[in-house]
């Protein structure tokens, strides 16, 4: 598909492209992210080829620059294996959406099924081995990951689109893919029909690999992804994403409270009790703060002086339905996928959650328990206009200057903003961003400034403050100009305060004249003094749950 049209796909039945035998067709739970644009000549857009139906060689890994949990492993060492090949690439959040069914997978056949994650990266940045190892720690991922960053392994199966899952058999024959999400019970039943029919040939010797998560050092502060200041409380609420609690501090670190026990799963109850699963941007609204709980797909409400979690969204299942669908509902009865940030325009009731995985911005009544969509298509690109057909791409940061609604819009490296939100007009329109396939690191004027995969933003002064995530920098605009410059950081992956560099900043937020920031990759928070651009290291006087897990001695 041409760059410029690129799109979700909508949901499709798995081929059925068993050699020889035939597999049962497995429907997608819901469409893939963008496709690869098609590049070079001679290559139609959109081409899908298998090598198992064009070519005779035997399905092949060569090509990868680099594995992670794992040494380099070749296809013909697993005969006797189901393997499962995930073609992903990190930033996506349908790719996000597989990791669990994946997990469930290798879980319930631990001696049959060897998953493979084949990371062909979208953006520069995902090409780079040491990124990759980041994230796979971050996401929990035990399975060997191989980098494909030449696309060298995606071209020989011929995929299009992120994720794409490819089959291999026992006897090391290609027997079926599918692109998109995919639910657990289809997927369980075509790899239980494949063992069945190979029950003979079956090798169910289990297979060790070392998870790089187990690398990733105890400290306070666990892959953080946001960060919100309540400077009249005198608050700061960190997201400790990795280690799935919300830590209060003051706004320089001190007097902590922790809230969550740090165990993954949804749990309501007291702040010692309660559980979260990876959760992201939070907003306080008087004594309670909101939480969107990621991979949880719900928003929880704290009751900060009750000392309470409530869960008043979803259920802890990504919503089934197509997100093409404008939803709107109960709240309490609802089914969410992925809200990534939250937060409020002052003078209205609602609450704005970044709804990543269907690529829409929803809206939240807590007093009339009432939630739907309220921005987006569904459609994953850019388009600007009414609320109903404005396309958004994995929005991921919301910010307010008390009349429009900024979107940090991940996937199109894009800025964009909701205007008259409180005036009962409100259109889309964009400061930054042309395209899924746009992006780069240039200051600039408007749309022909260049962002890479940005996830958090924040106003102050007159100015949007951006976290251009996959750069290592912080950029601002000047919203009067449309400017977009270098604010702090040189690209550099790096978390030194004096020349300061950053890794992967997801989060930021203001309180007065400073800027602190969710520095995610560096598992800390950072503070910049804006008037001067001096950037310190807080100090998070916080325990980590793995080192308070750990045994004595």
């Amino acid at each position: 598909m041409p760059r410029h049209q690129t799109r979700r796909r909508r949901p499709a039945a798995m081929a059925a492209l068993i050699l020889g035998i035939a597999l049962v067709g497995i429907a997608l739970r819901g469409p893939s992210g963008p496709r690869r644009p098609a590049e070079g000549p001679g290559r139609p857009p959109g081409a899908t080829r298998l090598v198992s139906l064009h070519q005779d060689e035997a399905p092949s890994l060569e090509g990868g620059v680099g594995w992670i949990n794992s040494g380099p492993i070749r296809l013909s060492d697993l005969k006797g294996k189901v393997v499962l090949l995930d073609f992903w690439t990190y930033c996506c959040i349908n790719c996000h959406h597989v990791l669990p069914t994946l997990a469930r997978i290798e879980e319930k056949y631990k001696d049959e099924v060897v998953v493979i994650g084949v990371h062909s990266g979208k953006f520069d940045a995902e090409r780079d081995v040491e990124n990759i190892r980041r994230k796979v720690a971050e996401y929990r991922i035990k399975h060997p990951v191989v980098n494909d960053a030449e696309m060298t392994i995606w071209e020989r199966f011929g995929v299009s689109s992120w994720p794409t899952l490819v089959l291999i058999t026992p006897d090391g024959k290609i027997g079926g893919s599918n692109s998109g999400e995919i639910a657990f019970d289809d997927l369980d039943r075509a790899v239980g029909q494949v063992i069945a029919r190979h029950k003979d040939r079956i090798d169910r010797k289990a297979m060790s690999f070392a998870p790089e998560m187990d690398r990733v050092p105890a400290g306070p502060l666990l892959f953080p992804g946001k960060v919100h200041a309540d400077a009249a409380g005198g608050s700061l609420f960190i997201s400790d994403t990795g280690h799935n609690r919300i830590v209060r501090t003051d706004l320089e670190g001190k007097d902590a409270t922790v809230i969550g026990s740090g165990e993954e799963g949804l749990k309501d109850g007291g702040f010692d009790e309660a559980r979260f699963n990876r959760p992201q941007g939070t907003f306080r609204s008087g004594d309670v703060l909101y939480v969107a709980d990621t991979e949880n797909h719900a928003i929880r409400a704290v009751d900060l002086k009750r000392k309470k979690v409530a869960t008043i969204s979803g259920d802890g299942k990504q919503a089934p339905r197509s997100p093409l669908e404008r939803y709107e509902g109960i709240a309490s009865k609802s089914q969410l996928s992925s809200p990534w940030d939250i937060a409020q325009v002052p003078g209205s009731p609602f609450l704005y959650i970044a709804m990543a995985g269907p690529h829409q911005i929803w809206r939240l009544d807590p007093a009339a328990d009432r939630i739907g969509v309220w921005a987006g298509s569904g459609y994953e690109n850019i388009q600007d206009g009414d609320l109903e057909d404005a396309r958004f791409a994995q929005p991921s940061g919301l910010a307010t200057d008390g009349d429009r609604l900024f979107v940090a819009d991940s996937e199109v490296s894009g800025i964009r903003f909701i205007s008259g939100v409180k005036s009962g007009s409100p259109r889309v329109g964009r400061i930054v961003g042309e395209g899924l396939f746009q992006f780069g690191d240039v200051d600039g004027i408007g749309p022909k400034a260049r962002l890479q995969h940005c996830l958090g933003i924040a106003f102050a002064g007159g100015k949007l403050y951006i976290a251009d995530t996959y750069n290592n920098k912080i950029k601002g605009c000047d919203l009067k100009t449309r400017v977009v410059k270098t604010f702090a950081g040189d690209g550099k992956p790096g978390s030194t305060d004096s020349s300061p560099r950053f890794y992967q900043p997801g989060g930021l937020a203001v309180a007065g004249n400073r800027l602190y920031v969710a520095d995610t990759n560096n598992h800390k928070v950072r503070v910049i003094d804006i008037p001067t651009r001096s950037v310190r290291t807080l100090e998070v006087d916080v325990p980590s749950p793995r080192a308070m897990s750990k045994p004595a001695g």
